[in-house]
């Protein structure tokens, strides 16, 4: 019999090597490092997606969890440890390896292992959120535990079991109108209280099956209710929807030793998830862009459920000084949707041009003037009042900009499945040389491409080390091809708006608000359709990378890197009924000649994008004992493209200029900070976490539809005359919402954020007493010299430096995190409407729940503490 030993170097002696997955620019978190991660699952993905950073592409970044993609996140407790950018080229993976996080969890143990924590918060300790006038309540209550041991001689478990009860105050921060007066009340602010609740209970067995077998197996069950959920930013409380759901997780997985060289794994993993969503009110959605939204919430009655399944199988082998892998992947998800949205209708207010008018409704001038969406709100509602036709009230710059309604069928059903092969050969062609190959093919249902092969190549070389030398050096260099699978929600929306299904009926300039006329009154001209591509292709990507890695002094390796990206064929969207170039007018609806013979927006999804990043990262790694532990890194990026997802549409139809800008990730700059400091003295814990990064780009509109594509994603132009009616002085210079067509616009993303400082602190103090089953002996034993107990049965020995340690049987921890620190305002996405009062501001801090999101939400105030009691045995 044959035995090969691989002995790993342990974290607290970091060093450089050429294997394929110690690359220096990855992180690897476990231990006392996961301290410095959040303790929920909305803050442990934040952090984890902020130390990924913005190296994924346009895609962003991928979690793995025990080898698989999707399922919710595993609570911290339960995690083993985390890897962070790890072999990046690897042809296992379909994402980016720069981005990527894999997740694994805690294995049963041969041991009775007990843990218990608590987690409390209130709003008297923390901060006030800047965008309320008042301090928002928030009372949270985290508590779970663990238990972990043998069942016989065979098997052991792991039982993790927690609850979530986060009451979250939503900040609303908007302008809105006094129903009495009609007097702007600018700025808006209020907070409303949303109850969150949530349980998860997920128990784990392994199994050893024989002498060659090892099985595993987890369930997880995690049920969620979510009460006024939508309510902040612009919504108002009548745009609540009580959000609810299921979410149930099964894993398998079995890896079998063929012989000493060859082992096959094999897992199965089936996601169940049903959701269910209800209005608090179910009148018309109102729109007041940039200024509030209100009315009922365009959600009405829905539900849905997904099942999802993956499949693996995955042999390694070992031949001399090849390490092989090959396998295959297979997943599949279903939907059965039953969505009503926008039943009720949606009536919008966007800005405009019109004549001024006193408070009273009076013409007080002849010039025409830019109008906010505010005020032709409030011009609406006013004239109204007195009585004016739908013609005059539009004259005067009132009434609404469009009216928006479905009907049909509301359910839906459609599945979608794809499969991955992979092959790759790791080779270490000498001490100081490691190649590696690999291949992966792709493909999928629902889209008629078929032609996914990614190649990857990965190189890493010592230069000067010869034998069993230390490697100090290593030159790494790689390049891959990574493809996106077409989702297949975005294939159910075109089934369902294809004009069959549902319609979607568009009213420019409707004369009728606030009343909802009956969809068999609406032309059937005006309705909507979504399309794919005939020639629709998986989007993908090409990326490669070189980097010196570097062993220092004072166990510390540095890695540099530069990464450049191509991504071709990725998705975007287009009207291709728009009207003709110059023969829209905006001031009058039915104006225009289409392609079709008749009005109605054909949005054509299709794969024609293009995106070009190309980063420095800088990656630092320092293990000075058991006690300290750090990581940091720091990344130079630019990234640009002509779109940032499906949705993106050009802003001028028949014309991409001016559409290749700045991207969605095009963050500049970005330094991350992080690890575990233990002080000698007391004992004391910290772990922080620092992350400061540049602002993001976002796009530049006018708030109305220029172009007749009933979008509202036209841009103003650069004004060439200072004086001419509606023109804006923005800190971008003097901006146009009324373009001509000849007239230089804006590009898209033209604008540019603020930056960010998250600072994140946890400080603990641990207790323990009592005396477990054993003691261990020293550490720092010279020379192997022989050890004995005592009478007392402590280990001791002349050369050591005392006595050994002892097990204490129970441990306590009290700890405090601090979510942002430093209490710097981070503000969150920027508005780029440039007829809204609020253009170039946030009404959000970064990470809040934005607009339309239905998940848990701790955004409440500005700086959060939260106190812990954990308590293991």
């Amino acid at each position: 019999t044959q035995e090969r030993v691989t002995i790993q170097e342990s974290a607290a002696t970091p060093g450089v090597s050429t294997d394929g997955a110690s690359n220096g620019n990855s992180v690897v978190i476990r231990g006392k490092d996961l301290d410095a991660l959040g303790d929920n699952f909305e803050d442990l993905a934040a952090d984890l997606q902020a130390l990924a950073g913005p190296s994924a592409g346009p895609s962003g970044g991928q979690i793995y969890i025990d080898g698989f993609t999707g399922g919710a996140l595993p609570s911290k407790e339960s995690i083993r440890e985390i890897r962070i950018n790890q072999n990046p080229f690897s042809p296992e993976y379909d994402k980016m390896g720069f981005g990527r996080i894999e997740i694994l969890t805690k294995p049963g143990s041969e041991k009775w292992r007990f843990l218990g924590y608590y987690n409390f918060a209130d709003d008297f300790w923390n901060s006030r959120n800047p965008y309320a006038a008042q301090k928002a309540p928030f009372l949270l209550k985290e508590y779970g535990g663990t238990v972990s041991g043998p069942l016989g001689k065979h098997a052991a478990m792991f039982w993790d079991i927690r609850r979530d009860s986060i009451d979250n105050g939503a900040v609303i921060n908007g302008i809105t109108l006094d129903p009495q007066s009609l007097a702007v009340i600018d700025p808006y602010t209020a907070v409303h209280r949303i109850p969150q609740r949530r349980i998860t209970v997920s128990p784990r067995f392994d199994v050893q099956a024989g002498a060659k077998n090892t099985l595993t197996f987890r369930y997880g069950y995690m049920p969620a209710d979510i009460r006024d959920s939508m309510v902040g930013v612009f919504n108002l409380p009548s745009r609540g929807v009580h959000a609810s759901g299921l979410s149930q997780i099964v894993r398998a997985a079995n890896t079998h030793v063929v012989n000493a060289n060859v082992i096959n794994e094999t897992r199965f993993q089936y996601i169940r998830t049903s959701s269910n969503y209800v209005s608090n009110s179910f009148e018309p959605s109102l729109l007041v862009l940039g200024a509030f939204n209100g009315g009922g919430s365009h959600v009405g009655r829905q539900n849905n459920t997904q099942n999802n399944f993956e499949g693996q199988n995955y042999i390694s082998m070992i031949h001399k000084a090849h390490t092989l892998r090959f396998g295959t992947r297979i997943r599949g998800e279903k939907y059965n949707d039953f969505v009503p949205a926008n039943f009720g209708g949606t009536f919008t207010f966007g800005g405009g041009v019109g004549p001024q008018l006193d408070a009273k409704g009076q013409l007080a001038g002849a010039a025409q003037v830019t109008i906010t969406s505010i005020e032709r709100y409030r011009r609406t509602l006013l004239l109204q009042r007195q009585g004016l036709s739908a013609e005059q009230i539009r004259a005067l710059g009132g009434g609404a900009t469009q009216f928006t309604i479905s009907a049909g069928t509301p359910a839906l059903a459609g599945g979608q499945t794809d499969v991955g092969v992979f092959f790759g050969d790791e080779w270490r062609a000498r001490s100081n040389l490691t190649l590696s190959l690999g291949l992966r093919y792709e493909a999928q249902t629902n889209i008629g491409d078929r032609i996914a092969f990614a190649p990857r190549l990965g190189v890493a070389w010592a230069p000067g080390a010869k034998g069993k030398a230390r490697q100090k050096t290593v030159l790494r260099s790689g390049f891959g091809m990574f493809y996106d699978r077409f989702p297949l929600v975005s294939s159910l929306t075109a089934l369902r708006y294809g004009g069959v299904i549902q319609q979607q009926y568009v009213v420019s300039e409707p004369d009728f608000f606030p009343f909802v006329p009956s969809v068999s009154s609406l032309p059937r001209s005006i309705s909507n359709v979504q399309r794919l591509s005939n020639s629709l292709r998986a989007p993908y990507v090409m990326q490669g990378a070189a980097s010196v890695e570097r062993e220092l002094p004072w166990k510390t390796t540095v890695a540099v890197t530069y990464a450049g990206t191509r991504g071709l064929h990725r998705l975007r969207s287009q009207n291709i009924n728009a009207p003709l170039p110059g023969t829209y007018n905006p001031a009058v609806p039915s104006s225009g000649v289409y392609p079709n013979g008749a009005p109605g927006a054909v949005f054509l999804i299709e794969s024609s994008g293009l995106y070009n990043q190309h980063q420095m990262i800088v990656s630092v790694n320092n293990r000075v004992n058991a006690a300290v532990s750090l990581f940091g890194s720091y990344v130079l990026n630019q990234a640009r493209s002509n779109t940032d997802s499906l949705s993106t549409a050009p802003a001028k139809p028949y014309s991409m200029a001016g559409e290749y800008g700045p991207a969605a990730t095009d963050v500049r700059q970005r330094v991350t900070f992080g690890g575990n400091m233990e002080a000698t003295r007391w004992k004391i814990q910290m772990n922080p976490l620092l992350t400061m990064e540049t602002g993001p780009p976002f796009d530049i509109t006018v708030g109305r539809d220029l172009y007749g594509t009933t979008l509202f994603n036209g841009r103003p132009g650069f004004a060439t005359d200072p004086d001419k009616a509606g023109v804006v002085r923005t800190s971008y210079g003097l901006l146009d919402p009324n373009p001509t067509p000849d007239q230089v616009l804006l590009g898209r993303n033209y604008g540019r954020g603020p930056g960010s400082v998250f600072f994140n602190l946890r400080v603990g103090k641990s207790w323990s007493f009592g005396i477990g089953e054993g003691r261990e002996a020293p550490t720092n034993i010279p020379g192997g010299a022989a050890t004995r107990r005592d009478s007392a049965g402590v280990f001791n020995n002349p050369n050591a430096g005392g006595p050994a340690r002892i097990n204490r049987k129970y441990n306590i921890t009290v700890s405090m995190s601090v979510r942002n620190l430093l209490n710097h305002n981070n503000p969150g996405p920027i508005i780029g409407n440039i007829t809204s009062p609020l253009f170039g501001l946030a009404n959000q801090p970064a990470g809040a729940n934005t607009v339309g999101g239905t998940g848990f939400s701790e955004s409440a105030n500005n700086r959060r503490l939260e106190l812990q009691t954990r308590i293991t045995f």
